[in-house]
């Protein structure tokens, strides 16, 4: 056997940790309407098809699943034999193969594999299949509050999705939810603690920070008082009666709740993962996303273990250097391998050679839907075989050593990151 086929062999028999998804928490709530074109084209390939010049109209069609299978493929099948060599592309062919023994999406295969996936939700028990039977995966940690399945999931909180209101009556349910009339800016922080430690002791295993999406990382030190001073725009007569608009208040706000959070984080030792490099969809701020924003919270916030998502994609070296630097600064792969499964590759083979092994987690598949995890997971465990083969074949490491750190990429890393047993 060649090196890579030893290290494909161990790391194929991992049973390993995924570090993010977006998937259901209960199989039942998978949308019983579904076909594999309207499930499969929820995100990420979507936006390989609109890239490669699908209108917005156009993908809204191919995405309804009350129009005929076969017309929507028409529609979109230039788009998609463009986009199809991409890592998203690639996943859904891997899929289709692996879960439902097709080979790949084509006009000749469609009906059939559109069948099967009918066919395996009717069933019911995919999530076992796909999540425990073929990728081998001990728990996945999914962004949602706890109350998921427990056969499958852990859960981190996104917290600025609740910390962060937009109308006088975000606070009124949310004080009334922990018995605090909220009248300041103080009412509130006391309300968002006693809401983390709810959530905390329900089972959530980390805090998620996706703000990326919506405005640069660069998150500075903003007193008290004049993030009251946004805050007091809830309260005022434009804003506050329940049926008018709400306002969204300034970054100072934000600045502000961020840093609080963290300052909790902090107290309790809890990881925090952040939203860096490419933002899913088509259009944003690619800028607003570079990880190294972030580094004054790296330097305050030391008890915080600031898990940093996909690869940084495309700031992969600016992550390097940070991980490089900060004690408390981890590379998280999650959504990485689909990115680009090259970049992914060549990242790995050159953050060896930098950053302690003990601080890569290698996936997280980052799906909405359960069978593109399936697909993501293959390609990961192919692109570190080949990154460790190559660390091998160049005398960084032998044979011995490169299997212990896919050990730790895949399992030990996460757990310990995650405090998962």
């Amino acid at each position: 056997m060649s090196t890579i086929e030893k290290l494909q062999e161990h790391i194929d028999g991992l049973t390993i940790i995924d570090t993010h998804e977006h998937l259901p928490l209960w199989e039942r709530d998978r949308s019983a309407q579904a076909d594999v074109l309207s499930e499969w084209l929820t995100h990420y390939f979507s936006c390989d098809l609109v890239s490669a010049g699908l209108s917005d109209e156009g993908l809204a069609r191919v995405r309804d699943p009350r129009g005929d299978l076969m017309e929507r493929w028409t529609l979109v099948e230039r788009f998609w034999k463009a986009a199809r060599s991409t890592g998203y592309g690639r996943a859904l062919d891997l899929a289709a193969k692996g879960v439902y023994g097709i080979d790949g999406v084509r006009r000749d295969t469609l009906p059939e594999l559109d069948r099967r996936f009918k066919a395996a939700r009717a069933q019911g028990g995919h999530y076992r299949r796909v999540l425990k039977d073929l990728c081998r995966i001990a728990t996945s940690i999914c962004i949602a509050e706890p109350g998921g399945d427990p056969e499958f999931f852990r859960t981190s909180f996104c917290f600025h999705d609740r910390f962060l209101p937009a109308h006088r009556r975000d606070l009124v349910a949310m004080g009334d939810r922990f018995g605090v009339r909220v009248h300041s800016l103080r009412d509130w922080k006391a309300v968002t603690e006693k809401y983390l430690d709810e959530v905390l002791a329900k089972g959530a295993v980390a805090l998620k920070c996706g703000l990326a999406y919506f405005r640069p990382l660069r998150f500075a030190k903003v007193t008290e008082s004049e993030a009251e001073r946004a805050f007091h725009a809830l309260f005022s007569e434009a804003n506050s009666p329940d049926w008018r608009p709400g306002a969204r208040l300034p970054l100072v706000f934000q600045d502000h709740m961020v840093h609080h959070v963290l300052s909790l984080a902090d107290a309790r030792g809890l990881t925090v993962q952040f939203h860096t490099g490419l933002q899913e969809g088509n259009g944003n701020v690619i800028s607003d996303s570079n990880p190294t924003l972030l580094t004054n919270l790296f330097l305050e916030y030391r008890n915080v273990k600031f898990d940093l998502f996909h690869m940084g994609y495309p700031y992969v070296m600016e992550l390097s250097n940070l991980a490089k630097n900060f004690r408390n600064v981890y590379i998280d792969m999650c959504w990485g391998h689909i990115i680009s499964p090259e970049a992914a590759r060549r990242a790995l083979v050159e953050w060896l050679d930098a950053v302690p092994a003990n601080k890569i987690s290698a996936f997280g598949g980052d799906y909405c839907f359960v069978d593109g995890v399936y697909g993501h997971q293959l390609l990961a465990r192919r692109n570190v075989a080949a990154s460790l083969a190559q660390k091998v074949d160049d005398g960084s490491m032998d044979l011995d050593r490169a299997r212990e750190v896919a050990t730790w990429l895949f399992v030990d890393n996460p757990k310990r990151l995650f405090g998962l047993s």
